[in-house]
């Protein structure tokens, strides 16, 4: 029976969660093996290749301690699918009304995304207070989050897109950060060649780097 958590406790868990893109469903389980090795146990897995759904079936069989999310989810049938998969978490790049509905009744908790103001006050208006600021770099990076700070006090985030192991902190310093989304811990050249103590690394450089007290609010 897979454990139960928030949103909002699972984005206090850890500093930074891995974005994971994953090609090749047989370096599944040594890739999530090497990240909670290193601390990072909180696994966002992309629904972006034809082996993802194999891939997180396989981590969340095999690979003690690994909570699995499913990222770039965008339909309610993809929201279910997940959810009886055994996943911990699910993950949006943005909302329609369709998705937020089927997140009511689903038991996988859903972080969806947002860009604007307007994006995050409607999720707001849906019961989603926790959410996913996408393409961070793109759509004003710190400075806007920051800016949202006053108008919005009572929203927090896990910024993803174009953040990187010299960004994140900017990003973590913010008082409504929960924590950061990112695939700089996971490089495409490591999973190729299997240097497991290279993700290891990076995902124990991740941890103790980022500025992690649990958040705020």
């Amino acid at each position: 029976m897979t454990e139960k958590y928030t949103i909002d406790a699972l984005l206090r868990r850890v500093p930074v969660i891995p974005v994971i893109v994953i090609e090749d469903a047989r370096k599944a389980v040594p890739l999530a093996r090497a990240l909670v090795a290193g601390g990072l146990d909180v696994l966002e897995i992309t629904l972006r290749t034809p082996v993802a759904m194999e891939a997180m079936r396989a981590i969340i069989a095999e690979v003690e301690g690994a909570i699995v999310g499913a990222g770039t989810v965008r339909t309610p049938e993809q929201l279910e699918a997940v959810a009886e998969l055994g996943c911990h978490f699910a993950v949006s790049p943005g909302s329609t009304p369709r998705l937020l509905a089927a997140a009511r009744d689903n038991p996988c908790p859903l972080l969806p995304g947002a860009a604007t103001a307007t994006e995050m006050l409607s999720l707001a208006d849906h019961g989603f207070t926790r959410q996913k600021f996408f393409p961070a770099g793109p759509a004003g990076g710190p400075d806007y989050l920051k800016a949202m700070t006053s108008p919005l006090p009572d929203l927090y985030f896990c910024p993803t897109g174009g953040i990187n192991a010299a960004t994140a902190h900017h990003y973590l310093e913010l008082p409504n950060v929960l924590c950061v989304g990112g695939s700089w811990v996971t490089p495409k050249s490591s999973i190729k060649i299997d240097n497991w103590p290279d993700i290891t690394r990076r995902a124990k450089e991740a941890y103790t780097s980022g500025k992690h007290d649990g958040g705020v609010g």
